[in-house]
């Protein structure tokens, strides 16, 4: 097996798939592409990803894009400890807190979007951080109400182990605090993070530990 992760150290999305390789054990190679300096646009970059986005992970001869499809498969092919445990219920609940943020904090906060409300819409700075900070805790506001009033919810988002879930929930917090969010009024969802930080997995793929923190 020789895997290669094309991930940037920042990128939320990129985080969530060196977690879930940590969690499973799995050794890769890691290809850092930087999109601050517009790696992503290079044509060696196009070459492996149509998409011109990270992560991407390369097995082999097959290339796998979209952090969450990337985490499935690995699950699949690698599948403990599993990522989506359970029957179908508890599947659908883990997978519906990870889109909470996949889906409705992360796309439009993201670089790219950023930079559109920066250069083409000539949001101001202040504006732009506005931007981010409302989506981000309204959106975690969302997850801290499917997480309290659910009785799932154990040490992590669902019950003991770490899932999709808490991949998907700790880049997002990092991202948060980065941007200097308001996280108080978020209590479970912040006593979940603290609980996988305390896990290897967490802890040592965060973006400062990467090759290419800068």
């Amino acid at each position: 097996m020789n895997l290669k992760l094309y991930n940037y150290f920042r990128s939320s999305a990129s985080y969530r798939v060196r977690i879930a390789l940590a969690l499973k054990g799995l050794e890769y190679d890691y290809m850092p592409v930087s999109l601050l300096k517009n790696e992503q646009f290079a044509e060696s970059y196009a070459a492996v990803s149509a998409s011109r986005l990270v992560p991407l992970l390369q097995d082999g001869d097959a290339l796998i894009t979209q952090s969450l499809a990337i985490i499935e498969y690995l699950d699949e092919t690698h599948p403990e400890p599993p990522l989506l445990p359970g029957n179908a219920l508890a599947r659908a609940r883990i997978r519906a807190l990870a889109f909470d943020i996949a889906c409705e904090i992360h796309p439009i906060n993201n670089l790219r979007v950023l930079r559109y409300l920066v250069r083409d819409l000539k949001f101001s700075e202040d504006d732009k951080n506005r931007w981010y900070r409302h989506w981000v805790e309204t959106g975690l506001e969302t997850v801290e109400r499917q997480l309290a009033a659910h009785t799932a919810t154990g040490r992590f988002c669902h019950g003991d182990t770490p899932t999709l879930a808490d991949i998907t929930l700790v880049p997002q917090i990092f991202n948060a605090q980065r941007m200097d969010c308001r996280l108080d009024h978020v209590p479970t969802v912040m006593r979940v993070f603290g609980e996988c930080m305390k896990l290897d997995a967490f802890a040592k793929t965060q973006p400062s530990a990467c090759p290419d923190a800068s």
